[in-house]
């Protein structure tokens, strides 16, 4: 199997706005065919990163290579921009048909009339509008607009498309429908995408690899599921969706496990730690099981602790569930198990979790300083 090549490397990038650096990114490298999604809070510098490497942004210092090529104001900077295509949270359409729209950057590059012709209708097709082929920008609504934009650039056949945040406006179910679309589409074509998003959900469904950024850097890059499951830190645990987050200390070591304090009570936790080392405990909600009070003595089980309920709130397709064990503990469950185990507030049950559940953030003198790591980002 032949190994992803590098489309474009970003090195020693950094961007300063007002006097103040808003972007320093030492490395990143962007896989050809590979989808990589920036996810962080408004001002991580998602955007200011994607609209740098899109030539819209001049950065204040490093330098960015596409097919190993340096790109440059002097070199290289035509046939890069050639090749790329942006897409933003707003349409930004031009005042005239879809056909028109779609057709616009290709009549730019002077092509015939037949090939524009065939690559906006299958673009059309490809995106569910090909009925609204005469009609007006101005008439349409916000997901037929956002889809007449991705139909533009796709039309571009872009060796790298920038998304940015492009179903931010979008009602739930319109923004469900095009991202199933795009995921389909973007793996037909094996079209290279930076994707910015806010929303962790999207991320997990489009990525290959997920960058976290905030404050100008990336934290963490890997797959969706190492983030989800092993965030570099407590800032990126709490972004990813990592509920309960407990600060204690090794107490004990056990084979390839250990024990750590948490507020009087002791969890067990997969790791090689050492005895007296501060750590971090992440649990995410899913991992957590419910139980009616189990008879004193009844269970050997590690990390199985009565617990009260604080609240309950529904998310809809599942419950969230507040716990005090001692320290505090959320818990998804379904409305069944709520129903089941007559799940109310201020009511005593069981919580128990396994230690191979756990992730375990060693803290180490930088994490201690509150300098989180930069995690190489590279392929």
């Amino acid at each position: 199997m032949t190994a992803p090549r590098p489309l474009l490397t970003v090195k020693d990038l950094r961007v300063r706005r007002g006097g103040v650096r808003v972007l320093e990114i030492p490395s990143l490298v962007v896989e050809e065919g590979s989808i990589l999604s920036l996810i962080g809070p408004n001002g991580g510098g998602k955007t200011t990163l994607l609209q740098t490497l899109a030539c819209l942004i001049r950065a204040e210092g490093g330098e960015f290579f596409f097919k190993g090529e340096k790109v440059s104001s002097n070199h290289g900077l035509l046939r890069y921009r050639r090749n790329l295509a942006m897409v933003f949270q707003e349409p930004m359409l031009f005042d005239t048909t879809v056909f028109g729209n779609v057709a616009s950057g290709l009549k730019i590059r002077g092509m015939k009339g037949s090939e524009i012709e065939r690559r906006v209708k299958e673009n059309l097709q490809r995106f569910g509008i090909s009925h609204l082929l005469d009609r007006s920008a101005r008439k349409l609504s916000g997901g037929e607009a956002q889809r007449t934009a991705l139909a533009r650039a796709l039309a571009l056949q872009p060796e790298i498309l920038f998304l940015d945040e492009p179903f931010a406006s979008l009602d739930p179910p319109t923004r469900e429908g095009l991202i199933e679309d795009l995921e389909k589409i973007l793996r037909q074509t094996n079209t290279t995408t930076l994707f910015a998003t806010h929303d962790r959900m999207e991320a997990l469904r489009l990525s290959d690899r997920i960058a976290v950024m905030n404050q100008g850097r990336i934290l963490q890059l890997a797959t969706p599921e190492e983030v989800m499951n092993q965030p570099g830190d407590e800032f990126i645990a709490s972004f990813v969706g990592v509920e309960t987050i407990l600060k204690g200390r090794a107490v004990r070591k056990e084979g390839g496990s250990f024990v750590a304090a948490i507020d009087g009570k002791e969890v067990e936790a997969v790791g090689g730690v050492e005895i007296g080392e501060p750590v971090v405990l992440c649990i995410r909600p899913e991992h957590v099981t419910l139980s009616l009070p189990a008879p004193k003595g009844a269970t050997s089980a590690r990390n199985v602790f009565p617990a009260v309920i604080t609240r309950i709130v529904s998310l809809g397709l599942y419950y969230r569930v507040n716990l005090d064990c001692g320290f505090p503990l959320v818990a998804y469950v379904t409305g069944h198990s709520v129903e089941n185990l007559s799940l109310r507030e201020g009511q005593s049950v069981s919580a128990s979790f396994k230690a191979t559940a756990i992730h375990v953030i060693r803290k180490t003198k930088k994490t201690e300083r509150g300098k989180n790591p930069i995690f190489p980002a590279i392929s």
